[in-house]
Formats: C-alpha cells, structure tokens, sequence
C-alpha cells in the first residue's frame, strides 16, 4: 500500500498482493531476485508441532504451484 498520494503516484507497492485478501489468504507472491530459484531454509521434520508445519508448508507449496508461482 502507498501511505501518501506521491508514493502511490510513483508506483510505491504496484503490483504487491496483499495475502490476506487472496483465496486462502495466500498469495503466491516471490520475493526472491529474478533468476534465484527458491530455496528452502527449514525442512521440519515428523515430530511434534513440526508436523502441523510441514503440513502448512506443503500446503502453500501447492497453492504456489497451482498459481504457477515458483
């Protein structure tokens, strides 16, 4: 979102999906430099809460390729 009128009038937040107002409150959205393939930094395992996160990670994992996003 542009906070002031000259922010919106020079492109301040073209372009941004806010994820909250996205089916599934996801946007797909990638915030990594054009070229850099996505990486994954945590890989939770089958224990505990960590299961409930991976289940959310797999999840939007597929939301990302439906939505074509990488």
């Amino acid at each position: 979102n542009a906070p002031t009128k000259l922010m919106k009038q020079e492109g301040y937040g073209r372009g941004y999906a806010y994820d909250h107002s996205e089916d599934e409150a996801f946007s797909g959205q990638n915030y990594f430099p054009d070229g850099m393939e996505r990486q994954q930094f945590y890989a939770p395992t089958s224990y505990g809460y960590e299961a409930e996160v991976k289940l959310r990670l797999d999840r939007w994992a597929a939301l990302r390729k439906a939505k074509g996003t990488r």
